[in-house]
């Protein structure tokens, strides 16, 4: 029957896992993969030792925040801290903003752990300390709990069978069923968390859906995939087309005619899920042609002044002053050197003069332009922002008392420094 004006064509079922005997073997394969080859994470322990339902649920929850934007790696070592420190949801709870971002420096995007804070004061206030048991109200409730987070701790902490769409979920999706149109579009990442909830394992769905996020991180990986150790290969159509594709080239080194290979592309014009036709299958690429995302927005640049100002302490060790920033914006509330956005273009002994004024209007001291020693510049890359921090220092003698009204500020020894909530941009200032 013909659709009615303006609705699009569903995918066709290249790009579907329609057949539930496929669907039976790829979830029965990824989880005794999962089962032999799990990497050891103190939250996966946590999940699976924990009695009580509240607890691991806040476990589960902590380090889905942590993991966001955050690698592995680093992660493991934050999570043991704050778990110790703060090992249930009533004990976050009585916590202060300051000791959450003292805990949280250097893990960037400072906002996760204050909007985390946030909704285990509400869990405590309003929810009489009992956390949400469904996805749908994980993601109603809890400020900072999206979709995505929202359906982990549903599935891990209650074996609630829903999907789970991240990063890893959608490349190793896209490849299973050569998905090529953007995968960033709000289209498409629909599509796949249909995809994702028609695939959860029913019987164990959070290990289902931790199995597919281990598997696009750890066999999966973006550049250089290890297609070889994949325990589902045999369900991935980027990978058959790839195998037809050298199955040809081999006839026709050897001379043998042979039909050019059906190419795996769905065939139907106008496709949601088909790359554009202006960029089709590219060879060389192999099965990372999945997934396509469109093109990526590069950073802005931006300069800021930053003056280490420091001053013999009363039992002579060096001390250094830092300032609170905005509670709002990048890197809210996080200490740092006195500083200055400058403008674009700015010749140093201007740099040096706004640097002085900025100084002196600040803090009332005769601070000159030529009494700045400039130290060099520092880069550091944020998302969406590339800054270079112009340093300079200058020295006090005697002490200074800073007017509280201004913003909040303290002295502090190098050491007081490291343990303070600032950001890795400081540090290495």
């Amino acid at each position: 029957a013909a659709l009615p004006a303006g609705t699009a064509a569903p995918p066709p079922a290249t790009h579907l896992f329609s057949d539930p005997a496929e669907i039976e073997t790829l979830r029965g394969n990824l989880l005794s993969w999962y089962d032999r080859c799990k990497r050891d994470l103190p939250w996966r322990t946590l999940a699976a030792t924990e009695p009580d339902a509240d607890r691991r649920a806040y476990a589960v929850w902590v380090s889905e925040i942590m993991l966001q934007q955050t690698q592995v790696a680093t992660v493991i070592d934050y999570y043991n801290r704050w778990m110790q420190k703060w090992p249930t949801l009533q004990t976050l709870a009585q916590a202060s903003l300051e000791e959450v971002n003292e805990l949280w420096a250097g893990l960037g995007y400072y906002s996760r752990g204050k909007r985390l804070q946030e909704a285990a004061r509400k869990v405590v206030s309003e929810l009489a300390g009992r956390m949400p048991r469904t996805a749908e109200d994980l993601q109603k409730l809890l400020p900072g709990v999206g979709r995505y987070t929202a359906g982990a701790i549903a599935s891990i902490s209650y074996g609630q069978a829903t999907g789970v769409v991240d990063g890893n979920v959608i490349r190793v999706l896209c490849r299973l069923r050569c998905i090529g149109a953007d995968s960033s579009s709000p289209a498409v990442i629909d599509r796949l968390w249909d995809m994702a909830n028609a695939l959860v394992d029913r019987s164990r769905p959070g290990d289902f859906n931790q199995a597919l996020m281990e598997l696009g991180a750890t066999v999966c990986v973006p550049k250089a995939p290890l297609c070889g150790e994949c325990p589902v290969k045999q369900h991935c159509r980027a990978q058959r087309r790839v195998e037809k594709e050298l199955a040809f080239a081999s006839r026709k080194l050897f001379g043998k005619p042979s039909p050019v290979p059906d190419v795996e592309d769905c065939g139907a014009g106008g496709c949601p899920l088909c790359p554009p036709a202006t960029e089709p299958w590219d060879s060389s690429l192999g099965v990372t042609n999945f997934p396509r995302k469109a093109a990526k927005k590069q950073p802005r640049a931006a300069r800021t002044a930053t003056c280490v100002v420091e001053r013999r302490g009363c039992h002579g060790a060096l001390e250094y002053l830092i300032v609170q920033r905005p509670s709002s914006g990048l890197l809210a509330g996080l200490w740092e050197f006195p500083s200055l956005p400058l403008a674009q273009g700015l010749q140093e002994e201007k740099q040096r003069e706004a640097l002085a004024d900025h100084l002196r209007a600040w803090t009332g001291w005769p601070v000159v332009a030529g009494g700045l020693r400039f130290i060099g510049e520092v880069i550091h890359i944020f998302s969406h922002i590339h800054q270079t921090y112009v340093v300079y220092s200058f020295s006090l003698d005697g002490d200074v008392t800073l007017d509280p009204a201004l913003s909040p500020s303290r002295w502090v020894t190098a050491e007081e420094f490291h343990t303070s909530a600032v950001s890795t941009a400081m540090k290495k200032v």
